[in-house]
């Protein structure tokens, strides 16, 4: 997602062993605790019965994950493009830049469409936060940020408050009002605190709940009045980089994707992942639910989109080309389901058939790598960011 890592090492007394070492971060029953090392391997080898060894239990480990792999490939009967193969084929289709956003005065990382299907939020590395009207192109709000990397941004649901968030470690609340002279920042409310540098933020249904994901390699769900942790999502191995929120009204369960190259699929009741995919060669920058809920799609650096059916579990189709050699930054669906955008780091939006697995168009007009991408609530355009400092509406 990003071109710099950030990594903050700990010093300071074990809480253990109390001796002063450099510290990691561990959760004992969702509790962050600091230990050594040492302290670490120690604790991880404190539960082996006898005769087991910490190299025993990762082949059984592994084992196991071989035997599910079986039993996944016996429900592997047809490819999704030989079930396509009787579905008539898209026609020509064209889509333009209508409408290009300036006003960042660097990257722009994330943008986030309001339900009235006319507003975006959107953030960037100068520190900005700003609030458009993509029918005018007009500035509505803007917000300093205390940081620059401003690499999440969400609108609540009901358009009036916006969330946002990156190398300062919290996803912080703005309330939205219509006086344009009004300081936004003192009205601010800092609802969550990572150990590291937020990534990811999404609304769930309701403006009083908010879910994020951070580089410390967890994903949370927070309580926006009293900025209360409400559930922890620990699992991933590495930074977390994206999360997306299931489409449903009732929906309970979000996937998130990171470092660790795996997309994983929450219950946001308990806590607990459900399912895990992990067939992408490199990180995962962008995950989104298709229409349905029934699958999700992912974009990766390994160049690769990759879609993955939730009833089946498994992954049912690769979006790629031998010709495409850049990371895929940002993915969404239209909102039939049929056509998935993907923004990449060759500066160009490759539109892919979703059944067919065959790319259908490549928009070009950036000027930099496409950083983020989103379609409008009612599907008739979708948006992208840059780091050309720029976004650009298409239909």
């Amino acid at each position: 997602m990003c071109d710099q890592t950030f990594l903050a090492v700990l010093f300071g007394p074990c809480a253990k062993c109390k001796r002063e070492r450099p510290l990691r971060t561990i959760y004992v029953k969702a509790e962050a605790v600091t230990y050594c090392s040492l302290c670490v391997e120690m604790m991880a080898t404190e539960g082996l019965q006898e005769n087991e060894t910490m190299s025993s239990l990762k082949n059984e480990a592994e084992s196991l994950k071989e035997k599910l792999e079986e039993e996944r490939a016996k429900l592997h009967d047809v490819e999704l493009h030989q079930v396509a193969e009787r579905v008539e084929s898209l026609g020509q289709f064209v889509m333009k830049t209508r409408r290009t956003l300036k006003g960042h005065g660097n990257k722009v990382l994330c943008m986030d469409w309001c339900k009235d299907k006319r507003r975006i939020v959107s953030s960037s590395q100068d520190g900005k936060v700003i609030v458009w009207d993509a029918f005018t192109t007009n500035k509505e709000h803007a917000v300093t940020m205390p940081c620059t990397w401003v690499m999440a941004c969400a609108y609540a649901p009901s358009g009036c408050a916006i969330a946002c968030g990156g190398l300062d470690n919290k996803c912080s609340v703005y309330p939205l009002t219509f006086d344009k002279n009004e300081n936004m920042a003192a009205k601010k409310k800092s609802v969550a605190m990572h150990t590291n540098y937020l990534s990811a933020c999404s609304f769930t249904n309701s403006d009083m709940q908010i879910l994020t994901a951070s580089g410390d390699g967890t994903c949370a769900l927070w309580d926006v009045e009293s900025g209360q942790l409400l559930q922890s999502f620990h699992g991933h191995g590495a930074d977390v980089l994206c999360l997306d929120l299931a489409p449903s009204e009732t929906g309970n369960t979000f996937v998130s994707g990171g470092c660790d190259k795996k997309a994983m699929v929450w219950d946001m009741r308990t806590g607990q992942c459900i399912q895990s995919f992990e067939t992408h060669e490199s990180d995962i920058n962008s995950v989104r639910y298709y229409p349905s809920g029934d699958a999700f799609a992912s974009g990766s650096d390994d160049a690769s989109c990759r879609l993955y059916d939730l009833r089946a579990d498994r992954e049912v189709a690769i979006y790629s080309k031998e010709s495409i050699i850049f990371g895929a930054s940002s993915v969404d669906f239209s909102l039939s389901g049929r056509l998935l955008f993907a923004g990449y780091n060759d500066y160009t939006i490759n539109v892919w058939d979703v059944l067919k697995g065959s790319r259908v168009s490549i928009l070009f007009g950036h000027e930099n790598r496409v950083s983020t991408l989103r379609v409008s609530p009612d599907g008739t355009a979708f948006c992208s960011g840059s780091w050309d400092h720029t976004l650009r509406i298409w239909a």
